[in-house]
């Protein structure tokens, strides 16, 4: 009532039925990700416009819902950037999937954002994040020593994919893409660093139908046979 202080809080939640994105894309191999990634994507734009940044993006964090809807999750570690304070400097996140500038202390805008998205990419192709299984402080030892993990078997997946990982996966935040990059790949025309990066800006392959960027038929482009890659999400890019 009007003039009363209320006792209760009330916390609401929007249901995810199908649970975690990790558990989702093993029962659904070809599919997975390439649904999943946009989704993203336009979930990191949404926060980046308002200068949100999330600052703990991992598999577990994004949700698929029974209509497959894809939700980021656990919003406790974002933090709100400002016209007066456009960066951050707290060493904060999931070891395995924190940026190299999170790692050294440095003051870091929201491609941090996407580090972590590139690095939810490898584990969907190789199982695991990078150094998963190692203890904390020596995974940020590795990061800060080792910088962008690598595929284990490059040639295994298309090209599409590893120039996708590398845009992500810049450890220099200045080359790092932004998420409206990475939505705008099918418009743009010309380059950006690395090089590399370029076959990203020449559009979306088609396949079966269906229009994705990186979405590529069988071969050594696409990723060889079945037997060859890597445990989870095969070709799916």
């Amino acid at each position: 009532m009007i003039g009363q202080v209320c006792a209760a809080v009330c916390t609401v939640f929007s249901v995810a039925y199908s649970g975690y994105f990790l558990t989702h894309l093993t029962r659904h191999l070809t599919r997975g990700w390439r649904h999943a990634r946009p989704l993203c994507l336009q979930g990191l734009h949404f926060l980046h416009s308002r200068r949100v940044i999330h600052r703990d993006v991992k598999s577990c964090n994004i949700l698929v819902s029974m209509d497959g809807s894809v939700k980021l999750a656990d919003f406790g570690l974002c933090a709100q950037l400002t016209p007066e304070r456009d960066k951050c400097s707290s060493s904060v996140g999931t070891p395995s999937w924190m940026a190299p500038e999170v790692v050294r202390g440095e003051a870091y805008g929201p491609k941090v954002d996407i580090w972590s998205l590139g690095i939810v990419g490898l584990e969907m192709v190789e199982g695991e994040a990078p150094y998963q299984r190692e203890p904390r402080l020596r995974v940020l030892e590795l990061i800060e020593r080792n910088g962008a993990p690598k595929l284990q078997n490059p040639r295994h997946h298309s090209a599409l994919l590893r120039d996708f990982l590398r845009c992500c996966l810049q450890t220099d935040e200045d080359r790092r893409w932004s998420a409206q990059e990475l939505l705008k790949v099918r418009k743009s025309k010309a380059a950006k660093s690395p090089a590399s990066c370029g076959r990203l800006r020449e559009g979306p392959k088609r396949t079966g139908g269906h229009v994705g960027l990186g979405e590529t038929g069988p071969g050594p482009e696409g990723g060889g046979a079945d037997g060859a890659l890597g445990p989870l999400c095969a070709s799916s890019w």
